[in-house]
């Protein structure tokens, strides 16, 4: 504290004056946020396999760039870029692992009206755990670094596409077209995997309408090359001051989901999912999620258990085909999400995730605390898997993992 502070108020002479008075007419350089964001991560953890054998180390060194540049007047280039290196390497040739999340030109045609074309990570839902309207998550995750929801979401390759918004008064409408670039997916770890996101011709359209300040629901309408029109709907709503209601739904004409990793015989009919809950917020930062979720197209609790017990081949491939589908295996589950923010002291977060299989009873627990400085982060997780043999959860490779990682942002 200054002695001038100290002493309490002082009379303004005519140099102080003139001198605020300069002050006040200097202009004032702005400080622009930059174009540009990226880190480093370093992760090293280890899991215990389920059927007793000894617990096996893994390692991972991850670099994460994001970059949105204005490069002439109206227009800007978004790139979104994560390459994950692993120890044990994942498969065979996966030590490297390139995804390209986003790389796409913005035009902004009028005020009201933008264009982008390129890859895309389109996102839909207002629900956390399960996303019935999320259309073009399919074989999108090409590396696992966190079963935290969020990170499932953003750290996923997009589709290319061309998408158009345009924007009213309290409303949007935004139509999207991503045309089928292969036929099948590449794996490899540097190849950017078109048949993975674009191996058939999708379109969507959807509108959003403001109808008073805590109802703005969302419709959608997608398609795809070879299948019926999917409708779906957004839809949230605040109750009282600290609680909002969620509703996420989708259906359509589809076969059911064991049909389609066999390829079998066509049972199409109309299908619903569903996710639905509610987030309470308190006054000390912690938010706790209660969802239900419901998807109408796969295995119901009886033909789940008869598959649990039936053929190991049929089984896996059903598995493998949920996995890349991001879809519920049978079709009810529960979620819970809780995060405390600046937890017992500041700057640290806590988190904690659970998912359950209503038809087998299996769940998956995930804990993580994070330490935010300035630059870094410092974060432990943990995961179990608990489950019969064959359950959703019981039948993982690992029991039970942990991870401690370092995140430095540049």
């Amino acid at each position: 504290m200054s002695l001038a502070l100290a002493a309490g108020p002082q009379p303004a002479r005519a140099d102080d004056a003139d001198a605020l008075a300069l002050a006040d007419s200097a202009p004032v350089k702005a400080k622009t946020a930059s174009d540009w964001r990226w880190y480093a991560e370093a992760a090293f953890g280890q899991a215990t396999p389920r059927n007793g054998g000894s617990a096996t180390r893994n390692e991972r060194l991850s670099l994460d760039l994001q970059l949105d540049k204005s490069f002439a007047p109206d227009w800007r280039a978004i790139v979104s870029d994560r390459l994950d290196v692993n120890w044990p390497a994942q498969g065979a040739d996966q030590r490297a692992i390139h995804t390209i999340r986003e790389a796409y030109l913005s035009w902004q045609a009028q005020a009201d009206q933008i264009v982008d074309l390129g890859r895309v990570n389109a996102r839909n839902g207002v629900a956390l755990g399960y996303n019935p309207t999320d259309f073009f998550r399919d074989g999108a995750i090409r590396s696992v670094v966190s079963v935290d929801p969020s990170s499932l979401k953003t750290n996923r390759q997009g589709s290319v596409m061309l998408r158009g918004q345009t924007l009213w008064s309290g409303a949007s409408l935004t139509a999207l077209y991503a045309p089928k670039l292969a036929e099948q997916p590449n794996g490899a770890g540097f190849n950017p995997d078109w048949g993975a996101t674009n191996g058939q011709n999708r379109w969507l359209v959807s509108a959003s309408r403001q109808f008073t300040e805590n109802l703005n629901p969302q419709g959608l309408l997608f398609g795809a090359q070879g299948q019926s029109p999917q409708l779906g709907l957004n839809l949230t709503t605040l109750i009282g001051d600290a609680t909002v209601v969620f509703l996420e739904w989708s259906g359509g004409r589809s076969r059911t989901q064991l049909s389609q990793a066999l390829n079998a015989v066509d049972d199409t009919a109309f299908r619903h999912r569903l996710a639905t809950g509610a987030t309470y917020t308190s006054e000390d930062k912690f938010s706790l999620t209660l969802e239900y979720d419901y998807n109408g197209a796969a295995l119901d609790d009886a033909t789940w258990s008869a598959l649990m017990r039936g053929s190991p081949l049929v089984y896996g491939q059903y598995r493998i085909w949920v996995q890349n589908a991001q879809e519920l295996p049978s079709q009810q589950a529960a979620f819970l999400y809780a995060t405390w923010q600046d937890a017992v002291v500041k700057h640290l977060d806590l988190n904690a995730m659970l998912r359950f299989n209503v038809a087998d009873h299996s769940h998956l627990s995930w804990l993580e605390a994070r330490y935010h400085w300035d630059r870094a982060d410092l974060a432990l997780q943990w995961q179990f898997n608990n489950g019969s043999v064959g359950s959703e959860f019981g039948a993982t490779t690992q029991q039970k993992a942990w991870q401690a990682l370092v995140r430095y942002y540049f």
